[in-house]
């Protein structure tokens, strides 16, 4: 019996950037440290545009590879490695959907037990990290800490050990997809405002209200760069 004839897949444009830029930082021999072109010029070298490179250079961020800072540029974290990081982009990319799964069956359910348990010292440590997060944004970041610490905090005002340990499981996981999300275009200003409607359905002590808020919010950092690209 003749072998079946499969589809030809072709690389997406993300991964070809992310090769080139891999092979950038090889030819160059660079080191930990080091820091690459600026993007306007790296896009105008590889022919692409500005978005197609930042979704590329998030890609490799989310690997540990570089490391993208506000006003200081992409910096080296750690050389690449053959071409490890295509397939943990990949690998990535295919487990996104399943992690966003996973946060919209705690996370809703952490906000609901949050505006039901919650102390005023748990509050406090809720408006804290939006404060945080508010920060950040103001001074052109991402927001990433603030966001990071406003989840440990709705979930430690959850009182649900066991919850708490799920999520404390795939924390690298959601640090991936935290990444990805807030690099979004207007998505840190979007984000603390959902943050600030599900903290306030905490403090009214809301649970249905808190759930729906979370799971919105959930929603919306399910809607990233890369699904897209994956998806065409």
């Amino acid at each position: 019996m003749a072998e079946q004839i499969r589809p030809v897949t072709r690389p997406r444009l993300y991964e070809v950037i992310v090769e080139q830029l891999c092979k950038h930082i090889a030819d160059r021999d660079m080191k930990p440290g080091d820091r690459l072109p600026p993007e306007r010029e790296l896009a105008g070298h590889l022919g692409v545009s500005r978005a197609s490179l930042s979704q590329a250079l998030v890609a490799l961020e989310v690997q540990g590879i570089l490391a993208v800072r506000h006003g200081d540029g992409a910096v080296l974290v750690r050389r690449p490695v053959g071409d490890m990081a295509i397939r943990a982009l990949r690998e990535h990319a295919d487990r996104l959907p399943e992690v966003i799964e996973a946060r919209e069956a705690l996370e809703v359910k952490l906000a609901e037990l949050a505006a039901a348990r919650r102390s005023d010292a748990e509050m406090a440590a809720i408006d804290h990290a939006l404060s945080v997060m508010a920060s950040e944004i103001t001074d052109g970041n991402r927001g990433d800490s603030g966001d990071e610490l406003f989840h440990h905090a709705i979930t430690e005002a959850a009182h649900s050990p066991l919850l708490a340990r799920l999520m404390g499981e795939i924390a690298g996981l959601i640090r991936e997809t935290r990444i990805e999300s807030l690099s979004q275009s207007n998505r840190p200003q979007t984000s603390l405002e959902h943050h600030r409607r599900i903290a306030e359905a905490v403090r009214q002590q809301d649970p249905a209200e808190a759930g729906r808020a979370m799971a919105e919010h959930i929603r919306l950092v399910s809607d990233v760069a890369l699904l897209r690209s994956a998806d065409s």
